[in-house]
C-alpha cells in the first residue's frame, strides 16, 4: 500500500484501545518489542507512515526479539491449524506433491537443527519448489547471514500483514 491518506482501517487502528491495537500488532508480528514500538508511535497520519514505522522497528530488533518474532511462524508446509493467515501465506505448498512435502519437512528439520528456529521466508506468491530451493540455498549460510535474511523476510511479511490490517473494512 502506498497511501498518503488515512483509511478506515488505519483510523480504527489509531483509535482502538491499547490492548486491542497491541493484539492486532501481535497477529502481524509476534515480537513484543516490535509491537510495543508501533503502539507507542500511534497515531499514524497515513498507512505509509505506519509501514515506515514497522520497517524502522524491524531494523531495531535484537537477536532475541527476532527469535520471539520467528516463534510466531509455522514451518513452511505446515500452516497453523485454523489460522487463515498462515494458510493464505503458505498457499504455494497447498498442492505440493507428497515428495515435495517430504523434502520440505526434511529441509525444515535440518534448517531448524542448524539455526535453532524455523525456516522463515515471505511465502506469499511463491511456489513450493521456490520455497524448497530457498531453504536449500539458505541452509549454507552462517547464522549471522541468516539472521539478517530472516530480518528482511520478516519485514516483507509484516508489511503485507500491516497493509491488510489497515485496508480491512472496519464494519
Amino acid at each position: 500500500m502506498t497511501s498518503s491518506t488515512s483509511t478506515p482501517g488505519l483510523t480504527r487502528f489509531n483509535t482502538s484501545a491499547d490492548g486491542d491495537a497491541l493484539a492486532a500488532l501481535h497477529e502481524v508480528c509476534a515480537s513484543s518489542a516490535w509491537g510495543g514500538t508501533l503502539l507507542a508511535r500511534r497515531p499514524y497520519a497515513t498507512a505509509d507512515d505506519l509501514l515506515r514505522a514497522g520497517e524502522a522497528a524491524m531494523a531495531e530488533l535484537t537477536a532475541e526479539d527476532l527469535a520471539e518474532a520467528m516463534a510466531g511462524h509455522a514451518p513452511i508446509g505446515r500452516p497453523k491449524a485454523g489460522d487463515p493467515t498462515s494458510a493464505r501465506e503458505q498457499r504455494g505448498m497447498a498442492g505440493a506433491s507428497e515428495q515435495l512435502k517430504a523434502d520440505m519437512l526434511e529441509l525444515n528439520l535440518a534448517y531448524q537443527e542448524k539455526f535453532g528456529h524455523v525456516f522463515l521466508i515471505c511465502a506469499t506468491g511463491l511456489t513450493g519448489e521456490q520455497m524448497r530451493d530457498a531453504v536449500r540455498e539458505r541452509i549454507e549460510n552462517t547464522p549471522e547471514q541468516e539472521r539478517e535474511i530472516v530480518r528482511t523476510e520478516l519485514g516483507k511479511i509484516n508489511r503485507i500483514r500491516l497493509t491488510r490490517l489497515v485496508e480491512e473494512d472496519p464494519a
